[in-house]
């Protein structure tokens, strides 16, 4: 298998209920809460229940209501935050890593939700 689910992530400790954190929202096959180190007025972290290291683990893995539940978790994340562009909000950005490369700290697929400022541009040329 070339994805080794690592039990002890911090994101499995948080699921398992080991680590409390600040819910924003829970659905049957997906968590969001804020990010204890915040680098925007809003910034949620969307993980799967299930043990997915990274996006293309689940895409590949998942099943179908985990992949629409996940998805849907985003959107009313992004509903419930205010950050939704044209619904009130001036749009947010999403990002996950996978892999050392894209810098990935946490084994355990997770998107951030980053929003309710100007980010600016996401990468600069090297």
């Amino acid at each position: 298998m070339p994805y080794a689910y690592d039990d002890e992530n911090i994101f499995a400790k948080i699921l398992r209920g080991d680590i409390p954190n600040k819910t924003v929202l829970e659905t049957e096959h997906s968590l969001a809460f804020e990010d204890i180190y915040a680098q925007a007025p809003v910034h949620v972290l969307v993980i799967p229940k299930g043990k997915y290291v990274c996006y293309d683990h689940f895409a590949l893995e998942a099943s179908d209501a985990e992949i629409v539940d996940f998805t849907r978790a985003i959107g009313e994340v992004c509903r419930k935050m205010g950050v939704q562009p044209g619904e009130g909000g001036n749009g947010f950005r999403a990002i996950s890593n996978a892999g050392e490369d894209a810098v990935q700290e946490v084994p355990h697929l997770h998107v951030h939700i980053l929003g309710g400022r100007p980010l600016g541009r996401m990468l600069q040329k090297a």
